[in-house]
């Protein structure tokens, strides 16, 4: 019988260079609009609203160009499931050991499952991973009302969580929960 083979999930190219160009085309068209009907383009001052909303949003945009390009140039692996455990990226670069699991399962958030993993709390706590609810671009999440869990979003990812946890299953069969 052939070795199970390990799963690694990258930022998905299409994805992110899509984001970052769809950002670009919003702003550039903002300014196409002010530049060619110059009576709707708010006044470059502070004072007038409509120049703090838009570059407010000019600013966010130019935020996901930004991650866009720079998660299309990062090739690295985002989560690594293999014989020794499972690898986190997402700018953390941790290890959990399987030992180190206690389960995982799919859970929907709004259309897409996501990959839930429960960990052991010494080593969730050791790990530090900077988790934030109001991080909506991190790969990684907080589980409310489970502590030592974290989310991990295949969004942007070139590997759906059904796959991901289908490695757990094939590495780790009893880590698996409905």
């Amino acid at each position: 019988m052939a070795a199970a083979k390990p799963v690694e999930a990258r930022y998905g190219s299409l994805h992110n260079i899509s984001m970052a160009v769809v950002s670009a085309g919003m702003i550039s068209v903002a300014i196409l609009h002010f530049v060619t009907h110059p009576a709707n383009a708010p006044t470059l001052s502070m004072n007038d609203p409509r120049f703090v909303l838009f570059s407010l949003l000019a600013v966010a945009m130019g935020y996901y160009v930004f991650v866009g390009i720079s998660r299309t140039r990062n090739r690295r692996p985002q989560i690594v499931i293999d014989r020794d455990g499972i690898a986190v990226g997402f700018g953390r670069d941790l290890r959990f050991a399987w030992d180190d699991i206690q389960w995982a399962r799919l859970r929907r958030l709004a259309l897409r499952p996501q990959l839930e993993i429960g960990i052991a709390p010494p080593a969730f706590i050791a790990a530090n991973l900077r988790l934030s609810m109001w991080s909506f671009d991190d790969g990684l999440r907080p589980i409310r009302g489970l502590p030592t869990a974290v989310l991990v979003r295949d969004n942007g990812l070139d590997t759906r969580a059904s796959a991901m946890l289908d490695a757990v299953r094939t590495f780790r069969p009893n880590l698996v929960k409905p």
